[in-house]
């Protein structure tokens, strides 16, 4: 038998070099939305559980990124470094989801509206996509 997730309140992180685009959905909206961009800092685990507990999260999801051949690089161990902190930090389960290219899908789609991007908002929707790829992955075998 499968495990279930709960999807009732999910939290996706995008986490960069200098910061941390936040974007959280709730069962009963069905949509990701951005939530919060969080400037880099050594309190980040701390700070996450804290939004964790704040808004009611059910399941963290984390995206990680890899190489245009799935593979590990730098900057993914540093992400998986950051993630184990922020496990020890939080009492959800936390996944993780291949992040490739939301940043550039981000950062094309605020242009295409006409925008000049700022990185907060280019973090901010590439953890919504993170978080739009989760659900649309797992909904089949969520707890809604």
């Amino acid at each position: 038998m499968a495990s279930t997730i709960d999807l009732t309140t999910v939290m996706a992180l995008d986490i960069g070099e200098q910061r941390t685009g936040v974007a959280i959905a709730r069962a009963g909206l069905g949509i990701a939305t951005p939530l919060q961009l969080l400037e880099r800092s050594d309190d980040l685990p701390e700070r996450v559980a804290e939004l964790v507990k704040s808004e009611s999260v059910t399941t963290l999801v984390i995206g990680l990124p890899r190489n245009l051949q799935g593979e590990k690089t730098d900057q993914t161990r540093a992400i998986e470094v950051q993630a184990a902190e922020i496990k020890r930090h939080v009492s959800v389960p936390v996944y993780f989801v291949d992040e490739a290219l939301t940043s550039v899908k981000a950062k094309e789609e605020l242009q295409a509206k006409g925008l000049q991007p700022k990185p907060g908002q280019i973090d901010m929707l590439a953890a919504t996509y993170i978080l739009e790829d989760f659900i649309r992955e797992h909904r089949e075998v969520a707890n809604v």
